[in-house]
């Protein structure tokens, strides 16, 4: 099983029958090399989000370090979605262009 590793806002207190919601999206992004590790280990980390939004923000900040991102929805939630990298861009847009009308 793995664990999600999830923000400290991550995580709204929005309630829903006395339980915190659950992540739905993720995002992705590579990790910058911090010196000489003894052992091998996953060049990407991995953030849960309740929102959209809050994904979108997050990967916007990713982006704007010039990191490669992806992103999408947790399983089980319908309907899925995988924003590949090549389309964070244009994803995070969406956003900003939502935010103005």
């Amino acid at each position: 099983m793995r664990a999600w590793s999830v923000s400290a806002g991550a995580l709204s207190g929005d309630v829903q029958g006395g339980r915190k919601m659950p992540p739905v999206w993720y995002v992705t992004f590579e990790v910058q090399k911090r010196g000489v590790l003894p052992k091998r280990r996953s060049p990407r980390e991995t953030k849960a989000f309740e929102t959209e939004a809050e994904a979108k923000t997050f990967a916007r900040a990713r982006l704007d370090e010039g990191l490669v991102v992806f992103a999408g929805t947790l399983n089980p939630h319908l309907p899925r979605q995988l924003i590949p990298s090549d389309s964070i861009a244009a994803w995070v847009a969406g956003e900003q262009d939502a935010e103005k009308e």
